[in-house]
């Protein structure tokens, strides 16, 4: 997930210096800094605009706060400010919609006195990266989140840490009120079938009683394409795709691909948005994949494999994993759908 902050004034600058300083130190992913601070405090004119760095590392932003956080908050960042707690939510206003899938924002205080995370803090993480924040920055860490505060079992957190899909999201309501009350939560799991009701199910599809349904995410997305591929162009190649299958997107258990396409930024841009995963494999284990693939020469002369949407599909599937969609072209990219065996 890619990680922004932003600042508005010097402090506010040294602190994100601060967090990246410490954060290289650490061997830990680096926050994108932007600023609204303006040479020689002129205004800009004109949209927002991301400039040359200033020799700190910022890049400096002309335009409005609203439309630099619709732009980062759409795009899927993580978000930090770096300032008071009401410019967060003004900025915000009216872009949140869904707590499972929402970016995660955060905020610190321009002395590094508090770090706190606002919004999507069990599914995206805010909650782990403001006790990062705090770590490095020495910051009170504060946690608002009801299961957090009273040390109780979160429904939702377990279904992010193991990468499940809630089939059912009114569950989590009714297993954390549950929780939070100090009572036992009972699972079960797919292969021992509950003999009595219970609150969280793993499972594709069951009978039997329960207030939260969870199920292993099925498929593999195997993508290749061109360098420079426009990223809204993949989107809408991706998103085609899975509809054309029948396939929601929160369905996708990772996005595979060859190692030399990993960091594309149209790559990138959907592992961000949809929080999906990235699994990269390189030609020589690509060439391991088991199975009928389609052949390309010209493939194997540009990256050394004959073959990546399907193996790569295959690959990430895992043991016994199988296509169900075939490759796929379209104008500089390939893209193919496997499912795991679970």
């Amino acid at each position: 997930m890619r990680k922004t902050a932003v600042c508005f004034t010097k402090k506010g600058r040294e602190v994100i210096k601060r967090i990246n300083q410490e954060s290289k130190k650490q061997g830990l992913g680096l926050w994108n800094a932007y600023t609204f601070l303006k040479p020689e405090e002129e205004p800009g004119d004109g949209p927002e605009a991301e400039t040359e760095e200033d020799g700190l590392g910022f890049a400096q932003v002309t335009g409005s706060l609203e439309d630099w956080t619709r732009v980062h908050f759409g795009s899927g960042h993580a978000l930090l400010f770096v300032g008071a707690v009401g410019i967060a939510v003004r900025a915000l206003s009216n872009l949140p919609k869904d707590k499972l899938s929402d970016s995660p924002v955060l905020v610190i205080d321009d002395n590094a006195r508090f770090v706190i995370p606002i919004l999507s803090g069990h599914m995206q993480g805010a909650n782990k990266m403001a006790a990062v924040l705090a770590q490095l920055t020495g910051a009170v860490c504060v946690i608002t989140t009801s299961t957090d505060v009273n040390g109780a079992f979160s429904a939702d957190v377990f279904a992010a840490e193991h990468r499940l899909n809630i089939r059912n999201r009114e569950g989590i309501k009714a297993v954390s009120a549950k929780a939070i009350e100090g009572k036992s939560i009972t699972l079960s799991i797919k292969h021992y079938p509950p003999s009595a009701p219970v609150d969280v199910i793993v499972a594709d599809e069951i009978d039997a009683e329960y207030s939260l349904l969870l199920s292993p995410k099925p498929y593999t997305v195997g993508l290749g394409m061109k360098k420079g591929k426009d990223a809204g162009e993949a989107e809408r190649f991706f998103l085609g795709t899975l509809q054309e299958a029948g396939i929601r997107p929160e369905e996708v258990y990772a996005i595979c691909t060859i190692d030399l396409k990993e960091e594309e930024a149209a790559v990138r841009a959907l592992r961000d948005k949809y929080r999906i995963p990235v699994l990269a494999f390189d030609k020589d284990l690509l060439m391991e994949a088991e199975g009928v693939f389609h052949s390309s020469d010209f493939v194997y002369r540009t990256v050394g494999v004959d073959n990546v949407c399907e193996r790569a599909a295959v690959l990430g599937a895992g043991q016994g994993g199988t296509l169900v969609r075939n490759r796929k072209t379209g104008d500089g990219m390939t893209i193919a759908i496997g499912k795991r065996n679970r």
